[in-house]
C-alpha cells in the first residue's frame, strides 16, 4: 500500500487577543527565516504560524473546481478553502508530520475548526466484498494495535503518545456510491496534551486506487462537522475511465488487500495522525488560518473577505 500519513501533535498552546496575534505573526516571520539560517533552535508554534501564513496567501476559494490529478475533480463548495499541496505539506511538516506522495492538499470551511486532508492512494481496484461481513470488533482491536505501534515513533521524536478510545462511528459503506465512512476516537495518555481528538474518515473507490478525504476535529465538534465531511465527499468525483465500474479484469491491476484493510488493518496506522491533531487544531488553529477574520471567526468569513479584497 502507498504511503499512509503520519500526522503528530501535542503541541503546547498559547492564547492571544487576535491583533496581538496579527502582530506576533508579521513580526516573527523575518525572525524565522534569520534563525532558520543560522541553524538555531526554531519552536513549534513559530513554525506553525509561518506555515500558516504562506497557506493564506495560496487558498483557493470555492466555488471552484479542484482537479486531482488525473484522477477525479472536487467541486469545492462556496465558502470553502484548498489549500494546494506544497503550503499544506509545510502546515503538516510544522506539526511534525509528513505526507506521501499522493497527498493532495488540505480543505478547510465555515464549519470546520480543523480541516479535510486529501489524498489518492494508487493501490489498485480494491475489492469491496467484505464490507457484507464487517467485525467491528476485531477492525478495532487492529487499530488499537497499530496506534500502539505508531507511539514507538512518536516516543522516539519526543512527541505525545495517544490510545484509541473506541468508535465514534461504526464503518459503513455505500456499494452503490462505493463510498466508505468510519471514525474512532483517540486520547492523550498525558493529560497535559487536552481533549479527545477524532478522525473521521471518509473513501471513494476507484478504478486505479481511491480517495481518502479525512476530517481532523475534537470529539466536542465532530458530531457537528460530520455532515460537512459527507457533503465534501459528496463533492468528489472520479474522471470518466477513473472510475470504479470501469474496473477491467483482464488489464486492471488489483489491490493486495480488500475494503476491510483501510479500516482495520494498513488504515490503522492513521491513528497517530489526524485524530492526535485534532486537539492540536481546535486549539491553534484559531490562532491562524480559521481566526483571522477576527477573533473566534470561522474559515468561512475570512475566505470571504480575502475573496473580496483579491
Amino acid at each position: 500500500m502507498p504511503h499512509i500519513f503520519t500526522y503528530h501533535s501535542g503541541i503546547s498552546m498559547m492564547t492571544f487577543p487576535f491583533r496581538r496575534t496579527l502582530v506576533a505573526l508579521a513580526l516573527c516571520l523575518p525572525c524565522v527565516s534569520a534563525t532558520l539560517a543560522a541553524n538555531e533552535p526554531v519552536g513549534p508554534e513559530v513554525r506553525i504560524e509561518a506555515a500558516i501564513n504562506a497557506a493564506q496567501a495560496v487558498v483557493q476559494q470555492g466555488p471552484r473546481d479542484i482537479a486531482l490529478g488525473d484522477q477525479g475533480v472536487l467541486r469545492l463548495p462556496d465558502g470553502f478553502g484548498f489549500i494546494p499541496k506544497a503550503e499544506a505539506e509545510a502546515m503538516m511538516a510544522a506539526q511534525g508530520n509528513h505526507a506521501g506522495p499522493g497527498f493532495m492538499g488540505l480543505v478547510v470551511g465555515p464549519d470546520l475548526q480543523g480541516f479535510l486532508a486529501v489524498e489518492f492512494s494508487a493501490a489498485g481496484y480494491v475489492k469491496d466484498e467484505d464490507a457484507r461481513e464487517w467485525d467491528a470488533a476485531d477492525m478495532l482491536d487492529k487499530l488499537k494495535e497499530g496506534t500502539e505501534a505508531a507511539n514507538e515513533e512518536r516516543r522516539r521524536r519526543g512527541l505525545s503518545e495517544f490510545s484509541v478510545v473506541g468508535w465514534v462511528e461504526v464503518p459503513s459503506y455505500d456499494p452503490a456510491t462505493h463510498r466508505l465512512v468510519w471514525s474512532v476516537a483517540a486520547r492523550p495518555k498525558e493529560p497535559r496534551v487536552g481533549g479527545d481528538g477524532v478522525n473521521y474518515n471518509t473513501y471513494m473507490l476507484g478504478r486505479e486506487g481511491y480517495f481518502s478525504m479525512n476530517l481532523v476535529t475534537s470529539m466536542d465538534r465532530v458530531e457537528l462537522e460530520k455532515p460537512v465531511a459527507r457533503e465534501i465527499l459528496a463533492a468528489l468525483s472520479f474522471n470518466e475511465g477513473k472510475r470504479y465500474t470501469d474496473f477491467n479484469a483482464a488489464t486492471d491491476r488489483m489491490a493486495e488487500y480488500g475494503l476491510a484493510a483501510l479500516v482495520g488493518g494498513l488504515a490503522a496506522k492513521k491513528l497517530g495522525l489526524l485524530a492526535t491533531a485534532g486537539i492540536f487544531i481546535a486549539k491553534f488553529w484559531k490562532i491562524g488560518l480559521l481566526a483571522m477574520a477576527g477573533a473566534g471567526a470561522g474559515a468561512g468569513t475570512w475566505l470571504k473577505r480575502k475573496k473580496n479584497a483579491d
